[in-house]
């Protein structure tokens, strides 16, 4: 399946979006296929948001699907890599990531 579901979120990934946010994710990685995000947008991250990426890439990878983050902001960068998540999230910290301006 060459399928890829791209998401941009442009909310902060805070405890204040994470249902909403969770739903998006679940909803698409059902869907089937790839899961692309792009969070270069996102000006904020906190351990919620944190949560919703992990449970975004085991949900997808327990049903067979890749999930891959495009671009991050300077600020999930930099909080992913302080809490030594880079590796477990895969290239996503090494692909494309871009500054929020």
């Amino acid at each position: 399946m060459s399928d890829v579901s791209h998401i941009t979120i442009t909310e902060d990934l805070t405890i204040y979006n994470a249902l909403e946010l969770k739903q998006r994710l679940m909803d698409a990685i059902e869907q089937g296929g790839a899961l692309e995000l792009d969070l270069s947008h996102v000006a904020e991250i906190d351990t919620a948001g944190l949560q919703l990426l992990i449970l975004a890439q085991r949900e997808a990878s327990r049903r067979d699907r890749t999930m891959s983050i495009c671009a991050m902001s300077d600020n999930v960068r930099q909080t992913v890599e302080f809490c030594n998540l880079s590796r477990f999230l895969g290239n996503a910290t090494l692909s494309g990531t871009q500054p929020t301006a």
